[in-house]
């Protein structure tokens, strides 16, 4: 399933716990195991897997766990470029940049 801005906080837990689960079984980790190296109790990760817990601090312990920093990092990005403010970005590089051939007037040089 693919989860974008539509879909229901309910929805996006159930898919979260139920990848939680898959990735945790490719590992070779038992949810005893997991929880156990993640310093959560066993219910905690059941309910995390069965979509019903959505504790921010809890997934951090189990993605650390799992040695998967990295998807911590890539949920929220240090910085964040929209696309908007790449083009204007571009646009405003580009503008400087320009160089008037000789005896072209773009009307927006300085004297």
């Amino acid at each position: 399933m693919k989860i974008d801005y539509l879909t229901p906080e309910g929805a996006t837990l159930n898919e979260m716990g139920r990848r939680l689960a898959r990735v945790r079984k490719q590992q070779g980790f038992s949810q005893t195991r997991l929880a156990e190296e993640a310093g959560l109790g066993v219910a905690t990760l059941r309910r995390i897997e069965s979509g019903q817990d959505g504790q921010m601090a809890s997934w951090i312990k189990l993605l650390k766990a799992l040695r998967m920093t990295a998807a911590i990092d890539a949920l929220l990005p240090e910085t964040f470029a929209s696309p908007m403010a790449e083009v204007l970005s571009t646009a405003k590089q580009s503008k400087k940049g320009r160089v008037a051939e000789p005896g072209v007037r773009w009307g927006d040089e300085r004297e």
